[in-house]
């Protein structure tokens, strides 16, 4: 048997990492499922989050590509990851992405004030500017 090229490489890990978001998105926890109904179907202010979507090497949470923000809901498991959290968002903020992260227990016992502080971050996010000569416009 061969050895698999670079490229065969890449796509079976993307294959395995969209497996394993997947498999996260059936197993959300209470606070994931309570922010999800919130944030799906373009229920903050318009905006298109997904969940469990691969940033390669990650799979983030919840992410609204319009706008760049990534939202993080923390677990206790994450009091020991501490290190890992903060190289994860350093990687994903080089990427152009905004992180903001969120303890299970805030999520489920703050509900309104999570939501108020990702609506400040979408609403911080500047607005795209049509490019010169683009359609609509005269450059």
């Amino acid at each position: 048997m061969r050895p698999l090229s670079r490229r065969e490489r890449a796509r079976e890990r993307g294959q395995i990492m969209k497996s394993l978001a997947k498999k996260l998105r059936q197993q959300a926890t209470d606070a994931e499922r309570m922010l999800w109904k919130y944030l799906r179907a373009h229920r903050m202010e318009g905006y298109k989050f997904q969940r469990q979507v691969v940033i390669e090497p990650y799979i983030v949470d919840f992410v609204c590509l319009e706008a760049r923000l990534i939202v993080e809901a923390d677990g206790g498991q994450h009091l020991e990851q501490v290190e890992g959290d903060l190289k994860r968002s350093v990687f994903l903020e080089s990427l152009g992405y905004t992180v903001i992260r969120f303890w299970n227990h805030e999520i489920l016992g703050d509900i309104h004030n999570v939501l108020e502080r990702i609506h400040d971050s979408l609403i911080e996010v500047p607005s795209p500017q049509p490019s010169p000569g683009g359609r609509g416009g005269k450059a």
